[in-house]
């Protein structure tokens, strides 16, 4: 929601709609010109000034010229509806200039007849329904209570949801907004800017970048995702971790060979056996066929149902006992939470993690499935077998969490005050590009202790191999195969990370919307 150029504040839209208060309805003209249009719609608009204003949503006369006037001229093609392609042409006569992905939403906002496109009825039954939704938003951001929103409401505002702009950047977006230079937004103004752009909620700005329910590389470290009280009240936040347990699930499948090729060079991977990526496909393939390059993928699907349910339900504990009044946390208190809450989950799911990687290195035949495999462990290794790795585990947490959280929201709050002058959805390719950085990053700083973690899972599985503890297995490997000997299956790692985030976001879109969740 955050716009600079091609302003909403369209004079010429502010002659078409009723220039009302929220406590009084009256005629009004605020000039301007016409600029940014041909000479019919200038005609149009100049017929349609005589005319009584209309006030979509408010309680003034019931005229229909005007918004006709309005639909006529958005209806290029004279077909008696509005398509996207009408939208595009007809809000650039008008100086207005929205993305296709806003104009889409448009239309499918209004369209219940499904036919593609708006007739009269259904283009003032949006605007009815839209009106009335900016109205509550504006209420909301005017914390005075005065009939206008200044430069620090909207700092409060998106502050409040975890966004932090500066002073210099909420100037911004009031000049954009603003018509008679005073620096402050009234209602008419908000109404004029917004009333033809899809979002009609501040946290829209929060749901383009939701972060680790969208993105799924196979990795359980992230923060969890802050959801508004309106998403819990709605029960939203429940089908976005459904969503997002659901593109997981494909991301992971269609990525499992990547995965068990880097545990298997982790593992076995050294300066004597050096295994590159081609010989370990090549070898895995030779030992047990297409299929055991999937090994291990079930349980690495299962555990993100319970891990997803136990790291949100233990975040919003923490939150609480952090005391928070806000209703997102800031960004070092997303950071304390989140890594409690990851370090809660993963105590909880991590006999799976030792199951996993067991699965991955096992031999064909060796086990029948995941039981098979849990009763082989417990029988030959007891109990605390199902915990080896632990420690480097948990303290993988800290700098995975924190590099990745750090980055993302680097990269947001940048695009969001530098690039968001036509709209706040970032697009595809940016969030796909902050969510890839982010985790790449991550990744490598807690590398080392992940590849800890999976010897120590399994050093029992290697023969003439010592038990040895996180320190000794460190300072072995560094004396042994160098520091580089830290990042063996590091290139099949990385290499997951870009389809991993582009197949969960698709999948993750699909599914929301079969769940119906609030379209981003």
């Amino acid at each position: 929601m955050m716009h600079q150029q091609g302003s909403f504040a369209s004079p010429i839209l502010g002659d078409v709609l009723c220039q009302c208060s929220s406590e009084e309805y009256r005629l009004s003209d605020p000039g301007g010109g016409i600029s940014g249009s041909d000479a019919a719609v200038s005609a149009r608009i100049a017929a349609a000034k005589d005319e009584p204003h209309m006030c979509v949503a408010c309680g003034g006369p019931q005229q229909e010229n005007r918004l006709k006037v309005l639909f006529q001229i958005l209806d290029v093609n004279r077909d008696g509806g509005i398509c996207v392609n009408d939208l595009t042409i007809g809000l650039k006569k008008l100086g207005l200039h929205r993305t296709e992905h806003e104009l889409r939403k448009i239309v499918k906002a209004g369209d219940k007849d499904l036919d593609g496109q708006l007739d009269f009825e259904e283009f003032v039954h949006y605007l009815r329904d839209h009106e009335k939704k900016l109205r509550l938003v504006f209420k909301s951001l005017d914390k005075k209570n005065d009939g206008r929103i200044d430069s620090q409401e909207i700092m409060q505002s998106l502050r409040d949801l975890g966004v932090h702009i500066s002073e210099q950047q909420a100037e911004k977006i009031l000049k954009s907004m603003d018509k008679n230079g005073t620096m402050t937004i009234d209602w008419n103004e908000w109404r004029d800017y917004h009333l033809l752009h899809p979002a009609d909620n501040i946290p829209e700005i929060i749901l383009y970048w939701k972060h680790s329910t969208i993105f799924d590389v196979g990795e359980s470290l992230m923060v969890p995702d802050e959801f508004t009280a309106e998403e819990k009240k709605t029960g939203m936040w429940w089908r976005h971790l459904v969503a997002g347990g659901g593109a997981g699930a494909v991301s992971r499948t269609c990525t499992a060979p990547l995965d068990r090729l880097k545990v298997l060079m982790q593992v076995h991977s050294s300066r004597v056996n050096t295994m590159c990526m081609a010989s370990g496909f090549s070898q895995m393939i030779r030992e047990g066929g297409i299929r055991s390059l999937w090994r291990g993928n079930g349980i690495n699907v299962i555990k993100i149902a319970p891990e997803s349910a136990i790291k949100f339900m233990a975040y919003e504990q923490i939150k609480r006992l952090i005391g928070s009044k806000q209703e997102t946390l800031g960004i070092l208190e997303r950071l304390v939470a989140g890594s409690l809450a990851g370090a809660i989950a993963q105590s909880s799911i991590y006999p799976m993690e030792v199951l996993k990687t067991r699965l991955a290195l096992g031999k064909t035949g060796q086990y029948s499935g995941i039981v098979n495999c849990a009763k082989h462990i417990l029988q030959k290794e007891g109990v605390a077998a199902f915990y080896k790795g632990y420690i480097p585990n948990v303290l993988g947490i800290i700098p995975y969490a924190g590099i990745d959280l750090a980055v993302y929201e680097t990269l947001k709050n940048s695009w969001l005050q530098r690039y968001a002058t036509d709209s706040a959805d970032p697009g595809v390719f940016v969030l796909l590009a902050c969510g890839t950085m982010s985790s790449t990053c991550g990744q490598l700083a807690s590398y080392p202790l992940a590849l800890v973690r999976t010897r120590m899972q399994a050093q029992a599985t290697l023969d003439g191999t010592p038990q040895m503890s996180m320190s000794s297995l460190f300072r072995h490997i560094v004396r042994t195969e160098g520091a580089m000997g830290l990042y063996r299956g590091l290139a099949p790692n990385f290499m997951k990370v870009i389809p991993a985030v582009s197949i969960s976001y698709v999948v993750y879109e699909h599914l929301k919307t079969t769940l119906g969740v609030q379209s981003r």
